[in-house]
């Protein structure tokens, strides 16, 4: 079943291809250019640039779909930066290759970037209200049956309801008195309809109902005949585990009804030499890239503390990363020298122990950057859980169960969890954290990597919850 965000990504493509051609014909754009050498490619770098931005600005995310009015706010300012994108990448090649890439004029990259600000913002707005009148016609609804309707079922309903990659789900819950007891909170839910079967017949009801999935979530399950799962299986009907199905749906671990059975049996949390030859070789590129872009923005980081007053430019700080080896981490520095006069403690909103140019500095992630050089050094890594100091992860490790087993790759500058998780200072948001760093350690590859890199960007320029 495909979901919101990516039937919004296929709309934006396929209007993207469609109309870009016709924008630049009407602007009278040579595209026999595209055939004569040296080439000129900048036509054909712009609508995957576009598209590239929008998802790296998080408009295909679930928070990005129902807020409608504050994405389209945001449209022109992406579609604008990704035609800025197309420029540099531009720029670039015919640096490299200048024998190959033509050289593109001043007054032809502002037509061209004015042209494609104009068409992909009309593309994006169109997908939107596109999109809108699918959701309104329910042709994008998710249809699931689930197996169970107590405690686990409405975990379940209210997971997805809040965090579910679809916006709009048709659920039907089946209840069979071998099943326990029937949740309260469900039963006064319009959102769910529960069938109380006298027998145990699912393939009938997945007949009935023709769901897209056939997820198994009852609070005892003891009674549970898998013969008729097993029906329903081979009838065709996609069967799936309450934990790997809400892994998959919500793009994290339910740490509230997790079994170690599961983590066992399914698959992740396996590194090859491959797979570690390829994050270091990621980290050492994008680490190295990223410092030469930024040392600008670094260099006047430091002659802002500087000037603020007297005190160490640099912050350095215990950490622990990969298989619990502390190491010491490399920040600008954003409070007071004597913030932790009195001991160690987690940082608060509005803690007035940060310095005004600090503050700055944390909301803009420059503060960061001197991290690269961990990363160079190889302490830490690009994309992974966030560093957190020996002190805490004691404390931590002694509340949440698995704590640990984030440490199973290194510490990282930016991470899954970082993405989709404002800034935590307490047990209650260092497990919540946890649940998205467990997914990404059960599900590293370079790919997800990528992924998470992009939509860093998102949160440098648009942060929530810093700290």
């Amino acid at each position: 079943m495909i979901t919101s965000g990516t039937a919004l990504f296929i709309l934006d493509a396929i209007l993207a291809l469609l109309v870009w051609p016709v924008a630049l014909w009407a602007s009278r754009y040579d595209l026999s250019a595209l055939t004569t050498y040296p080439l000129d490619i900048r036509p054909l770098i712009y609508p995957p640039a576009d598209l590239l931005l929008l998802f790296a600005m998080g408009l295909y995310r679930r928070d990005a779909l129902m807020e409608t009015g504050k994405s389209l706010s945001r449209v022109p300012l992406v579609v604008g930066m990704g035609a800025a994108v197309s420029i540099m990448i531009c720029q670039a090649l015919t640096a490299l290759a200048p024998d190959t890439f033509a050289q593109p004029g001043g007054r032809d990259q502002a037509i061209l970037f004015a042209v494609a600000t104009v068409a992909f913002t009309g593309c994006a707005f169109a997908g939107r209200l596109f999109l809108n009148v699918l959701l309104s016609r329910r042709v994008l609804v998710r249809r699931l049956l689930i197996v169970g309707a107590g405690q686990r079922a409405w975990d379940l309903l209210r997971m997805i309801t809040k965090e579910g990659t679809s916006l709009s789900y048709d659920i039907v819950f089946l209840h069979h008195a071998s099943l326990g007891e029937i949740d309260p909170r469900l039963a006064a839910d319009p959102a769910g309809r529960i069938v109380h079967a006298e027998t145990f017949d699912v393939l009938k009801l997945a007949m009935a109902e023709g769901p897209d999935q056939i997820v198994i979530a009852p609070d005892e399950r003891r009674g549970m005949n898998l013969e008729r799962l097993l029906d329903c299986k081979k009838a065709g009907f996609p069967v799936v585990q309450y934990l790997s199905f809400i892994e998959n749906e919500i793009r994290r671990v339910d740490l509230k009804r997790m079994e170690l059975g599961w983590l066992v049996y399914s698959d992740g949390f396996t590194f090859s030499m491959i797979d570690r030859f390829l994050k270091r070789l990621f980290d050492l590129v994008v680490s190295s890239l990223v410092l030469l872009l930024s040392a600008p923005l670094l260099i006047g980081g430091m002659i802002a503390i500087r000037w603020e007053g007297k005190g160490p430019i640099f912050y350095r700080q215990e950490r622990v990363t990969l298989d619990n080896r502390v190491f010491w981490i490399m920040k600008l520095r954003t409070m007071r020298v004597d913030a932790e006069a009195q001991g160690a403690v987690w940082a608060a909103a509005k803690d007035n122990r940060i310095t005004k140019v600090g503050l700055f500095l944390r909301r803009t992630r420059i503060d960061e950057l001197p991290q690269l050089l961990n990363i160079l050094k190889g302490e830490m890594s690009f994309v992974g859980p966030r560093p957190e100091r020996p002190v805490f992860i004691a404390e931590l490790a002694e509340q949440i169960p698995l704590f640990n087993e984030r440490h199973m790759v290194k510490a990282g500058l930016t991470g899954w969890a970082q993405i989709n998780y404002p800034y935590g200072a307490s047990v209650d948001d260092a497990r919540s954290k946890l649940s998205y760093d467990l997914y990404y350690v059960k599900n590293f590859s370079i790919l997800f990597d990528f992924v998470i890199l992009l939509q860093t960007l998102r949160v440098v320029l648009w942060p929530s919850g810093v700290r």
